[in-house]
């Protein structure tokens, strides 16, 4: 078993079977590799100008792809993330258009966080987030032919923002072409369940990976396991909003708009750093779903990212 490096001087922005993968291994090979921030163009200095100047046609800047000798449609792709390290900086940032709240903000604002050991620092009223890294995209190249943009997740994997894929977790994905061509990449350092701002806490990374196959596997999508406990931040309690309807997505977006009213009142924020925030680390859930014709969708922020 080998452990190989990918530096981050190729990316790929996108899904692609016909491309030549950078790296062949063999199952129970480790890959290590150094990734860009999603939109592979910030650094720990950039604006809100940089931001609203980026070439998108250049998100995920994914690294990859890996081929997997022995590989074969039919098979799962089995991934254990074993490190992922950040480099002391990280950025969230919103725009309109985009994100839950797509038409409740009418400027975009861009945030650079400090990236301290275990620790993200906001910057705003003493905040501090643990450090729970994971890999937004995850992905094998996909069936069809031709080339396919990274931003919404699909059959192969891709954009899926998970954030229990973190330090310890192992997942599956369907190998979908001969040696699975693996990429992945839009680390984060932490996120709520729901990206609701369309951004987490963006960041490069260093991330390790080992790989080994289940032949003639029945699974058609991403799963996978994840290691308890479920956050570092469980353990002061939450506080939540909800709202209710016969629409999830209005439910999401209303319970959102409490949780930001919320923490203009009671943390002191401003409506866009609350918003920045939940992306960052508000989770999304779906409380009821059986009783029509209205549902429940709740807003949770843990409180221990509270220290004054």
């Amino acid at each position: 078993m080998t452990t190989h490096f990918l530096d981050d001087s190729i990316t790929q922005p996108f899904w692609d079977n016909s491309v030549e993968p950078r790296l062949v291994i063999e199952q129970g090979d480790t890959v290590v590799f150094e990734c860009l921030d999603a939109s592979g163009q910030y650094s720990a200095e950039s604006t809100v100008v940089d931001y609203m100047n980026a070439d998108r046609s250049k998100v995920h800047a994914l690294n990859g792809s890996v081929f997997i000798n022995g590989a074969e449609p039919g098979d799962a792709l089995q991934v254990e993330i074993l490190d992922m390290q950040h480099k002391g900086w990280g950025w969230t940032a919103f725009r309109p258009g985009f994100g839950l709240l797509a038409d409740d903000f009418s400027e975009p604002h861009f945030h650079i966080w400090e990236l301290t050991g275990d620790e993200c620092r906001f910057g705003v009223n003493d905040i501090v987030l643990p450090f729970e890294p994971m890999p937004g995209c995850v992905g094998v190249a996909p069936r069809e032919a031709g080339r396919l943009d990274t931003i919404p997740p699909r059959e192969n994997g891709g954009n899926v923002d998970i954030r229990d894929l973190t330090t310890g977790s192992t997942f599956w994905l369907p190998v979908l072409v001969e040696g699975a061509l693996f990429s992945t990449g839009d680390c984060h350092a932490n996120q709520g369940q729901g990206e609701i701002c369309g951004t987490g806490i963006e960041c490069p990374m260093t991330v390790a990976m080992r790989f080994s196959l289940v032949k003639n596997s029945p699974i058609k999508e991403l799963q996978y396991i994840r290691p308890s406990p479920m956050t570092k931040t469980d353990h002061s309690g939450h506080f939540g909003t909800t709202a209710h309807g016969p629409d999830l997505y209005v439910n999401a977006q209303n319970a959102t708009r409490q949780m930001i009213d919320w923490l203009v009142a009671e943390q002191g924020l401003t409506r866009e750093q609350a918003y920045l925030l939940c992306g960052a680390i508000v989770d999304l859930k779906i409380s009821e779903i059986v009783d029509v014709p209205n549902w429940i969708v709740s807003a949770q922020v843990p409180l221990s990212i509270f220290r004054n």
